[in-house]
């Protein structure tokens, strides 16, 4: 792995236990075993930068593993149900689910720059084109479909959020349960 990778990877981690705001500098670079020229030189406008990779690299991993996912299923009901099962076996293993979500990271910062804003967006809108996709095979209207690829989209966020802070993956759970049946 060369070394803007092992930064990306290793800030990620940082970012996702810590958020944002909670990881500074100095500890990127002792985590990563860096001096502060050989950061700048791979991001040379600094952390933000960084988070964005960071950002960019989670959407490209999501968003694979997503569509692996729904391209092993018939319909979007059994997508989403062995979506979310994955998800509750990840947590139930890990007591997180840190490598599939990003809102831990950027939770917290109030007003994002608009480079933050657009990668994370960017991660939302490639998830949602995933979920309206798989809908419209199973023959929804795409108007229908971009719709309730907003409400999969906000509730997995919400339920993997929910998980996280009272430490159970009974949200998830809950979803596998109800969220199927809306789609």
């Amino acid at each position: 792995m060369d070394t803007r990778s092992q930064i990306i990877e290793i800030a990620t981690n940082l970012f996702q236990q810590k958020g944002y705001q909670g990881v500074g500098i100095s500890e990127i670079l002792k985590s990563c075993n860096l001096t502060k020229g050989a950061l700048y030189y791979h991001f040379p406008n600094g952390k933000e930068e960084l988070l964005i990779a960071c950002l960019n690299t989670m959407n490209e991993a999501i968003t694979k593993s997503i569509k692996e996912i729904f391209k092993k299923h018939q319909t979007t009901q059994e997508a989403a149900e062995a979506m979310i099962e994955k998800l509750v076996v990840d947590f139930n293993q890990k007591g997180t689910i840190t490598g599939y979500t990003f809102s831990s990271i950027v939770s917290g910062m109030d007003s994002m720059s608009e480079p933050v804003r657009t990668a994370c967006s960017s991660l939302y809108a490639e998830i949602q084109k995933i979920y309206s996709i798989k809908l419209q095979e199973d023959g929804i209207s795409t108007d229908e479909a971009n719709s309730m690829s907003w409400l999969m989209t906000a509730s997995i966020e919400g339920a993997i959020m929910l998980s996280s802070t009272i430490q159970s993956s009974d949200p998830l759970i809950n979803i596998t349960q109800v969220l199927p049946r809306l789609v």
